[in-house]
């Protein structure tokens, strides 16, 4: 078998579905739309989960569970090569880190990752490390204090 030889099965094709079209297609008209409506007008359809104004599924079940959400530790992100910015010797520290504007806020602590590379040797005090930034700290003779 060759790539032209090749043919759709049987019904995997149909003909499109012409709308509008005079007495024959039996979809002339208001092309199977039926009488005014929102849903005869063009764009118009209802919301799936729409119920007519009654009192939507979703708030009549009673609310359930506990989510732990509210209470999960977030840490600023800072990577290894956004340290650059300091000066050889400086100790980095969060507030240090806000005032130069490389975090908004500190959240619940700083971790530093490992994207990019450090080229000063300065000493970070952040929450959390991963692996890899400490490598690239202590590869450039800076470092890493946990507070």
């Amino acid at each position: 078998m060759k790539l032209h030889e090749l043919e759709k099965n049987i019904g995997a094709t149909h003909a499109k579905k012409r709308v509008g079209r005079g007495p024959g297609s039996g979809l002339g008209k208001t092309s199977g739309r039926g009488q005014k409506g929102q849903k005869a007008r063009s764009g118009g359809n209802v919301n799936p989960v729409f119920e007519g104004g009654q009192l939507p599924l979703y708030r009549r079940l009673p609310k359930r569970g506990f989510s732990n959400d509210l209470f999960k530790t977030r840490y600023a992100i800072i990577n290894v090569s956004a340290l650059n910015k300091f000066e050889d010797g400086t100790v980095v520290t969060p507030a240090l880190l806000k005032d130069a504007g490389i975090i908004k806020n500190s959240q619940d602590g700083i971790k530093v990752l490992g994207n990019g590379k450090l080229e000063k040797k300065l000493t970070i005090q952040a929450s959390k490390f991963s692996t890899s930034a400490l490598e690239k700290i202590k590869e450039a003779g800076s470092k890493a204090e946990v507070i």
